[in-house]
């Protein structure tokens, strides 16, 4: 692993207007004001060796104090391949672009990507080509200690390709877990809307709330190049550690990892992006500038861009396991929540109404003095507060 160069970075765009630095102990709040906020078109296109409808994003830069990026609506998209072939996008939905029919990149190909946005800039990218084709020839867990000496699950794989030259990865992963409430009842407090004011009073629980599936994506990617490797080989990568506490491997867990062959210049980009995404302050000797990609305006004097155009190879792979598996016989990681009981006197009402609180018992004033019911927050009773209850297609337990 010595000879590999890795980055762990976190792929995302943003250009605060304001951005308010909090310093801790006797040095004040340092305030920094930018007034002259610009909004930057962003490009977010991969195209892959994968036949399908492939997919290109286009947002717009937002300031600081805004919820999230905006899409860019209403353009002219396509890709251009150097032996003629031409697919056109159309937009899905805000920012959304998709091809109207499905295409794979293939090798020893380049392509172009166009843009013209709704008010006539005109954008082209650089040719771009994929890297060399490679597999994930294994992808597995194992119970370890990390190097901050905390014990969990790690997550590994192997990777080869035929081609002896050097070659550049990126990976991103989805997880999906099996939750199980652990405080779940047959029976919820309901408000009797007969009566006024509405009492409440206890019904059998209508919905499977019991057992869910929660997924999420990676919101960063790991890097890495086999130079000096023989046979761009790479073996025992750590793509993820989930820390035996975390909640999300208390009963199965599936991880689908998703491996990109990329060209030396898209994995350039990348590492640039990752050195702006590690500055340790914001005011380094060395500032970060604008980050050029790969994709630049047509017309002089038109605004910049932000993005790549990238055109890779993908190959993935999916695990199972059970917690039950590495820790048998083992205390199960602590929920989400400590699902403390209460029996509130005053509020319940409300409690209810907003479907806060699920209900364990009635409250006989041994144990816990208060009201007539001993609850517990929504999250221990409805698993659906974390992901929903339908099984995916692909779960296998």
């Amino acid at each position: 692993m010595d000879r590999m160069r890795i980055r762990n970075i976190t792929y995302r765009f943003l250009f605060p207007a304001v951005i308010m630095v909090s310093l801790c102990s006797c040095i004040e709040p340092f305030e920094a004001t930018f007034v002259d906020f610009e909004s930057i078109l962003v490009v977010d296109a991969t195209i892959t060796n994968e036949m399908k409808q492939q997919q290109i994003i286009l947002t717009r830069t937002y300031e600081f104090e805004a919820e999230g990026p905006t899409g860019e609506s209403g353009a002219t998209v396509r890709v251009v391949s150097d032996n003629g072939a031409s697919y056109d996008f159309m937009e899905s939905d805000d920012g959304n672009y998709y091809s109207e029919e499905p295409f794979a990149s293939q090798s020893d190909t380049q392509y172009t990507l166009s843009i013209t946005t709704r008010d006539g800039s005109s954008y082209q990218s650089e040719q771009a080509q994929m890297g060399n084709v490679s597999n994930i020839d294994s992808l597995y867990a194992e119970r370890i200690v990390n190097d901050f000496g905390d014990e969990g699950m790690g997550i590994f794989l192997n990777t080869s390709s035929l081609d002896e030259t050097e070659n550049f990865y990126r990976w991103e992963y989805e997880e999906t877990y099996k939750v199980i409430a652990p405080r779940w009842n047959p029976k919820e407090l309901e408000l009797d809307e007969s009566t006024d004011p509405q009492n409440i009073i206890i019904v059998p629980r209508s919905l499977d709330e019991r057992v869910c599936y929660p997924f999420r994506k990676s919101t960063n990617f790991l890097l890495a190049d086999t130079e000096d490797f023989n046979q761009g080989s790479i073996e025992n990568f750590m793509v993820r550690f989930i820390n035996r506490n975390n909640y999300i491997i208390s009963h199965r867990y599936s991880i689908l990892v998703r491996q990109f062959g990329q060209s030396q210049q898209a994995q350039n980009f990348y590492e640039t992006l990752n050195s702006f995404a590690t500055s340790e302050s914001l005011f380094s000797e060395t500032q970060p500038g604008f980050l050029e990609g790969n994709v630049f305006p047509v017309q002089d004097g038109a605004d910049q861009i932000l993005g790549y155009f990238n055109v890779v190879t993908v190959d993935e792979e999916r695990i199972f396991f059970n917690y039950e598996d590495f820790f048998p016989g083992e205390r199960l990681p602590p929920y989400v929540s400590p699902c403390l009981e209460t029996a509130p006197e005053n509020g319940l009402r409300d409690l209810v109404r907003l479907d806060l609180i699920k209900y364990i018992e009635e409250n006989e004033g041994i144990i816990i003095p208060g009201g007539p019911y001993i609850i517990v927050p929504q999250v221990c009773g409805d698993c659906t507060i974390l992901g929903p209850s339908e099984i995916p297609d692909f779960w296998i337990e």
